[in-house]
């Protein structure tokens, strides 16, 4: 993009302009969240039981003795040795946050349909804290639309980001907000899909700043363009459109152009 040179008077005149736009979006985004905020809730009735490092612990276990609990939908599906490269990169921005969660009331937790072994050792080698327990044999992922059966996905039939269509996969990504309240009632007060991710994502926030913005300028124009699990960066190969890592040949350069910039 060509960018016109100007003065200091003539840049503040027009940076003063865009603060005006700014400023309306920033009270746009605290109407929204005051909506959000706001809408109705459910009482979780079900009884969901998930496997984690101390046993077997209800949903309502999960909030840790704080009366709100946060969700992430991990796409991390039985046998599935690597984890997705969005997901990997959405909770890569929890870490620091987890200390300033826990002591303002929030217990963060992610979920996968994975066996408990299977997620032990994806987190041991990313080197994660936050906590992530297995819905194996549950119905919870697919309650939450995050999991669909074979059927649906042959079907094009999955219900996912609130509309019915089709998926490319067994798991997609999401998070889900909770509440329990003082007489131990869990209720489902929120959930979003797809792009309600970017809220999670600093690394966007900072993006977003910059003279070249997101510059997803790959084959899929999204993060798998470009994002890679954090111990993979240099390591060549590339990600696939369901967001899957997909390591180079053995007769490819490990940091060379590759299939990584086709």
């Amino acid at each position: 993009m060509q960018h016109q040179i100007v003065s200091r008077d003539e840049w503040l005149a027009a940076r003063t302009q865009h603060l005006a736009r700014e400023k309306e979006l920033t009270r746009l985004r605290d109407e929204l969240s005051a909506e959000r905020r706001a809408l109705p809730w459910v009482k979780v009735k079900k009884e969901y039981v998930f496997d984690t490092p101390d046993g077997k612990k209800t949903l309502a276990d999960l909030f840790d003795g704080r009366s709100q609990l946060i969700i992430k939908h991990f796409m991390l599906a039985p046998g599935q040795k690597d984890p997705c490269v969005g997901c990997s990169f959405e909770v890569d921005h929890i870490e620091g946050a987890l200390v300033h969660l826990e002591h303002h009331d929030v217990t963060y937790v992610a979920v996968a349909r994975a066996p408990l072994a299977e997620i032990e050792a994806v987190k041991q080698r990313m080197g994660w804290r936050f906590k992530w327990v297995s819905s194996f044999g549950s119905d919870f992922n697919y309650d939450f639309h995050v999991s669909f059966t074979q059927d649906e996905i042959a079907k094009g039939a999955a219900y996912y980001n609130y509309r019915i269509g089709s998926v490319p996969l067994e798991d997609l990504s999401g998070r889900s907000v909770f509440y329990k309240d003082a007489n131990g009632d869990v209720f489902h007060t929120y959930s979003s899909y797809g792009r309600g991710g970017d809220l999670m994502l600093g690394t966007y926030n900072i993006l977003d700043l910059m003279p070249k913005g997101r510059n997803e300028t790959g084959p899929n124009h999204n993060l798998s363009d470009w994002v890679r699990h954090h111990d993979r960066y240099g390591a060549g190969g590339f990600v696939d459109p369901t967001g899957r890592y997909v390591a180079p040949k053995e007769s490819e350069p490990c940091c060379g152009s590759g299939a990584e910039g086709s």
